[in-house]
């Protein structure tokens, strides 16, 4: 009963441990995948699709069943986590980010699995549904009656409402520490985790191991790119100056006050104006971290802009117009970093980040990495001031693409904007 516990203890003092106590059945699930999908389209796994899922399932002995498997942005993971289901025939708990990714998720196991809707539940703060397959998200568990401080987590009951035979944790780099610690108690279930890249700025990456499964399979991104399953991807760094009246104002700062003042450094809105207008004809994702540099280039774009206030369902819809060609350019904070499936985006420009989070970095380079039907490459564009906190941050969060092999092209703003 402790199993999770030990595991933790073992992996802190330089142990980890390999679990080979086995699994509990859970629930059985009949599920295949189509070889057509509900629009007729052909659909089979990959090869590295299905090596993902066979090095995670090892045909259902005890070596395999708990694991990570990571794959680039546009490579598959949900397609992956289908795969795994299909093998474990067992009912499944799916946990994501957030309610665009729920919906997606159902979206994809309906027209790729034989599940049938009244099969596949949504449990998220709008709908609270449990069935043999239940798409929740990370929020609606963890979340707190903030009036009750004495209340602990009212939906951790959704872990024990069926006897779940796998749970599928998507972006699994994201984890809670509250699920963390329900994970610790739940080491008899089957345990998928998906992402992108296991990088975790509070350094708990062995904490995920420990308590889902060690790495299962990799694939570096140049490999798929090159095989043509994610696009090509040039990245470009563009040095602004900083402007003039907040020099003074930045000398004086404090250290975290200085980057904020360099991200939000209104010369970049130039530069972001000219890359909308080179790549007038393709689909363009500006990217920031603070609300009020968003509302500002969007008003300047006049293009909408998607935050965490603005409603789920306005958010599906202009998502859907983006995706639809409807609109061109959106500009969205880092609630779009994760799940969020927009395919024919080719273009990304991002204005400001999270410190020198490596993980973001990828994540939004992740965004425009589906490959595009007439083959085209895909545009990273990070605008930073130069001589600034903005720069030195800029450069922790591009190590982990660097070392995937991606190289970035530097550039000084006023270069840029004469070749215009």
């Amino acid at each position: 009963e402790r199993r999770g516990h030990v595991k933790q203890a073992m992996i802190k003092i330089g142990f980890p441990v390999e679990d080979l106590a086995g699994y509990t059945p859970g629930d059985p699930l009949d599920l295949e995948l189509r070889p057509l999908t509900l629009t007729g389209r052909p659909f089979g796994l990959r090869e590295y699709q299905q090596q993902s899922v066979s090095a995670f399932y090892k045909g259902g002995s005890i070596f395999g069943g708990s694991g990570v498997i990571v794959l680039p942005c546009g490579a598959g993971k949900t397609v992956v986590g289908m795969g795994a289901m299909a093998e474990v025939q067992q009912q499944t708990l799916i946990l994501t980010t957030n309610i665009t990714a729920v919906r997606q998720w159902i979206a994809e196991l309906l027209d790729k699995t034989t599940l049938r809707p009244d099969q596949i539940g949504e449990y998220s703060g709008e709908v609270k549904q449990i069935r043999p397959v239940t798409v929740s998200t990370y929020q609606i568990l963890t979340y707190r009656d903030p009036s009750d401080p004495l209340e602990q987590f009212p939906h951790f009951h959704v872990f024990n409402a069926r006897q779940w035979g796998l749970i599928v944790y998507d972006e699994v780099h994201m984890l809670p520490a509250p699920v963390f610690r329900v994970t610790s108690e739940i080491q008899a279930m089957r345990r998928l985790g998906l992402t992108a890249t296991l990088i975790r700025e509070d350094g708990r990456e062995e904490d995920v191991f420990s308590l889902i499964g060690p790495k299962r399979y990799d694939v570096p991104w140049k490999v798929l790119e090159r095989q043509g399953f994610i696009a090509e991807a040039t990245c470009h760094e563009i040095r602004v100056p900083l402007d003039d009246d907040l020099r003074l104002k930045y000398a004086v700062a404090e250290d975290r006050a200085k980057f904020r003042i360099a991200s939000e450094n209104p010369v970049k809105s130039h530069v972001v104006l000219e890359l909308v207008r080179r790549h007038k004809d393709d689909m363009v994702l500006v990217i920031g971290q603070y609300i009020d540099q968003l509302k500002s280039l969007a008003k300047e774009l006049g293009a909408p802009l998607i935050t965490g206030q603005v409603p789920n369902k306005e958010r599906e819809e202009l998502y859907a117009q983006f995706k639809r060609g409807d609109i061109k350019v959106l500009v969205v904070s880092k609630v779009a970093n994760f799940a969020v499936d927009l395919p024919d985006a080719s273009v990304a420009i991002q204005v400001s980040g999270t410190f020198g989070s490596r993980q973001e970095e990828a994540q939004r380079l992740g965004r425009i990495l589906r490959p595009k039907a007439d083959g085209s490459p895909a545009f990273f564009y990070s605008l930073v001031t130069r001589e600034t906190r903005d720069q030195e941050f800029a450069a922790k969060r591009q190590l982990f693409l660097t070392e995937q092999g991606y190289r970035y092209q530097i550039s000084h703003s006023e270069e840029f904007l004469a070749r215009a």
